[in-house]
């Protein structure tokens, strides 16, 4: 990104923001926080009105606006895959919002430009699976950005049915699920609630204060346990590749061998990599430590148990 367009990307970045801090500039556009300083006095010097506070950050002048900007056809592309996309994880009704923006920006765009993200479109796609029903998500989206209260019924896993009164606080998408994350009235405690077991959902006019400065990615990492083990597993050739794309806590060293691909996975506990190792049949043996290969044998006598021979 020329110097230009980094300018004008600040100023789009302070115009979507109340105030933001030098550092989260700079962690945002990957710089130094020194570049920063020089782009907010050269943006000043250009006739910008941004202000200053110290302890709290920068902002734009009240009312200054950038006047509106097209799209270019590369973000008209990036936004049509970001709607193909959506239609796998979010519900009907947002995925009707979404293509609705997505018609908008067509609007602009030149006609041969239109043609050719036409054809765009009809040249990717995604598995056309059943996906469960869910909670609508613009729905809990505004009960987050304009804290109000959320009343539903929520199904546990062992399918217990109860009325639940929220104040929302995050919606996070982790292990194929969309998951409201807010302060639950019942338990006085954070809960986090599946949107697939959100059911009658209501949004309230009742406001509320926010119990806590709620930040999605904190939660995300304080929330997945800490993979403290590390186990050797040796995996053929295809079976390297699912523990590539399957291995969810982590793969440390890999290493080609005439026998297979050597691979050492972080894990928590040797309970769930059993479980997913025993998933993969034959194409997986765990060398390393013994503990691994203990719990392996404890799993498979226990499936064996199950099926008695005659």
């Amino acid at each position: 990104m020329n110097r230009v367009d980094r300018l004008l990307a600040l100023i789009l970045y302070l115009q979507s923001r109340r105030t933001c801090t030098a550092e989260a500039i700079a962690e945002h556009f990957g710089l130094s926080v020194r570049t920063i300083y020089r782009d907010i006095a050269a943006l000043g010097e250009a006739g910008v009105p941004i202000l200053a506070e110290a302890g709290i950050g920068y902002s734009l002048m009240k009312g200054y606006l950038l006047p509106p900007v097209n799209f270019s056809e590369q973000e008209a592309y990036a936004l049509s895959t970001g709607v193909m996309l959506a239609q796998r994880m979010t519900t009907h009704s947002y995925n009707e919002k979404m293509q609705s923006a997505l018609d908008k920006i067509k609007a602009v765009l030149p006609n041969e430009a239109k043609q050719r993200l036409e054809l765009l479109a009809k040249g990717m796609a995604t598995p056309t699976t059943e996906h469960p029903q869910q909670a609508d998500l613009s729905v809990l989206q505004q009960a987050i950005a304009r804290k109000q209260l959320l009343s539903f019924d929520y199904q546990s896993a062992s399918q217990t049915h109860s009325q639940r009164e929220v104040e929302a606080a995050g919606l996070v998408f982790y292990l194929g699920r969309w998951h409201l994350i807010a302060w639950c009235r019942l338990r006085q405690d954070f809960r986090d609630f599946r949107t697939d077991r959100i059911h009658n959902l209501q949004l309230h006019s009742e406001q509320f204060q926010a119990r806590t400065d709620f930040n999605a990615k904190d939660f995300l990492q304080n929330s997945t346990p800490i993979a403290q083990l590390t186990a050797q597993v040796r995996f053929i050739p295809a079976a390297a590749d699912i523990a590539r794309r399957e291995w969810w806590q982590g793969i440390t060293d890999e290493q080609q061998h005439d026998e297979g691909v050597v691979m050492t996975l972080n894990c928590s506990d040797w309970g769930s990599l059993a479980c997913w190792l025993l998933s993969l049949g034959t194409a997986a043996t765990a060398l390393a430590p013994d503990e691994i290969k203990q719990e392996l044998c404890r799993q498979s006598q226990a499936i064996l148990a199950l099926y008695p021979t005659t």
